[in-house]
């Protein structure tokens, strides 16, 4: 559901960039008042799963379309909504500049109709139905209503984005008509591939879901040490082995523009910020810029899962520095 920039003006994506540096900010700031440092190493391993997962398109059968993982409830549900947030940021980020996945001007509209809804509004969906207490029941449900829900609000707001601009001949009503019904069917699939990852986690490792007094509640203890490693393989298989054979079909954003023009992609004149970011990408589209070889997409699978890993422990750490120093300051302040 990456949106290019020949769907929105620069007004709209300014607009779009202010709200989601606007929830970044706050997530920043709620991130440097909390003491749990062990959320660090979870940050970078989840946001690299979350990337090579997001590289494997599925094919929905019957349409012609296909999906991929979003995974912003399956990041709020182990980091809270700011931590996973800023964790979907980096992938989303790394995603623009180094794979010009999603246009670098419609950037801040990817962030909130992916992020922001997947973190903040899922990880409400999720408090609310876990309650005191986690069960594998309650975690299919969360993930399913939660993943179809913020799907739901994510096409919808690229569908109220796209009609903003008016710089394109999609149809409000009927872009509407074809963007919905098809990610009600990803966010389906999405939300039963994040059940089993997150009842994988709650049968091996349950303290590392967010929200200390469910982890109280549920009465389970951690038990393997293999939960972090087998993640990480499953991150390496996904995007250096599955990524060669994930699905050709166009995803649900695509598709639904292709039912209205014909064409998956809109014409247009190629911009400043666009050639900006040709430039900048080093492995466009998930492959070589001079090659079409297989192994360009192994390659980008593995250097953006390890890209995402170190940018998320990487701006935990600063975060948390900021905060000693700011911290130290203050205690000096008083001092004096």
């Amino acid at each position: 559901m990456h949106m290019a920039d020949a769907l929105v003006v620069p007004a709209v994506a300014g607009v779009m960039s202010v709200c989601s540096m606007g929830a970044a900010g706050y997530s920043v700031r709620q991130i440097r008042q909390e003491e749990d440092e062990k959320k660090i190493p979870i940050m970078g391993v989840m946001g690299a799963f979350v990337f090579a997962a997001q590289m494997i398109n599925f094919t929905i059968p019957g349409t012609g379309s296909s999906g991929h993982l979003c995974g912003g409830l399956l990041l709020a549900a182990l980091l809270g909504p700011c931590r996973g947030f800023l964790t979907m940021f980096g992938v989303l980020l790394i995603q623009c500049l180094v794979f010009a996945d999603g246009g670098l001007l419609a950037l801040g509209c990817n962030v909130w109709n992916m992020s922001f809804y997947g973190c903040f509004i899922g990880a409400w969906i999720w408090k609310q139905i876990m309650g005191k207490g986690m069960t594998q029941k309650k975690i299919t449900v969360a993930s399913l209503v939660g993943c179809t829900l913020t799907l739901q609000l994510g096409a919808f707001s690229v569908v109220l984005e796209t009609a903003v601009s008016g710089i394109t001949s999609l149809p409000f009503s009927v872009f509407l008509l074809w963007m919905q019904p098809i990610h009600l069917a990803i966010g389906l699939v999405e939300g039963f591939i994040t059940s089993a990852v997150l009842i994988f986690i709650y049968q091996t490792r349950p303290e590392l879901f967010w929200g200390v007094g469910m982890r109280q509640e549920s009465g389970k203890t951690g038990r393997s040490v293999w939960t972090i490693p087998v993640l990480l393989l499953l991150t390496v298989l996904m995007g250096g082995g599955l990524s060669l054979f994930a699905s050709a079909k166009p995803d649900g954003l695509e598709w639904s523009i292709q039912k209205l023009t014909g064409s998956t992609e809109l014409p247009g004149k190629e911009t400043v910020v666009e050639k900006v970011q040709e430039y900048l990408a080093v492995l466009p589209d998930y492959g070589w810029k001079t090659s079409e070889l297989p192994a360009g997409t192994a390659v980008s699978g593995i250097v953006g899962a390890v890209l995402v890993l170190l940018f998320s422990i990487g701006a935990a750490k600063v975060f948390r520095s900021c905060r000693r120093l700011s911290d130290r300051k203050r205690d000096g302040g008083a001092y004096e």
